[in-house]
């Protein structure tokens, strides 16, 4: 995964940021695809897990950032989200089920709210 630090990502316009954020989830959408179907300990489904954890807990941690400029009631939101986000994968983990249709399901709605 990519790793910025927060100065690097306010140097970006809002544009690359945008791109780059959709650049990843549409990288974790594609990995979560790849593994629907497959075990919850196969390698398809825990690199997808994986992939979408490091995303959110960096999305996590910049939404809590105080120079980030977003409305306070839409960082709440989105913490909320990538909170279930977390909270859900961890089940396919544990292997309480593996079914990623609502982990894409709700991934995609942020992507395209991206563009």
């Amino acid at each position: 995964m990519y790793q910025f630090s927060y100065s690097e990502i306010l140097e970006d316009s809002p544009k690359d940021c945008r791109q780059r954020e959709y650049d990843l989830f549409e990288r974790a959408i594609t990995l979560l695809r790849a593994a629907e179907g497959y075990p919850s300990q196969s390698p398809e489904m825990l690199g997808a897990i994986v992939f979408l954890q490091r995303l959110w807990t960096f999305l996590i941690k910049d939404l809590g950032h105080p120079e980030n400029a977003l409305p306070d009631k839409l960082k709440g939101q989105l913490i909320s989200i990538g909170l279930w986000v977390m909270k859900e994968s961890d089940l396919v983990v544990r292997g309480e089920h593996n079914n990623l249709s609502a982990l894409i399901d709700i991934n995609v709605l942020i992507k395209d709210g991206l563009k």
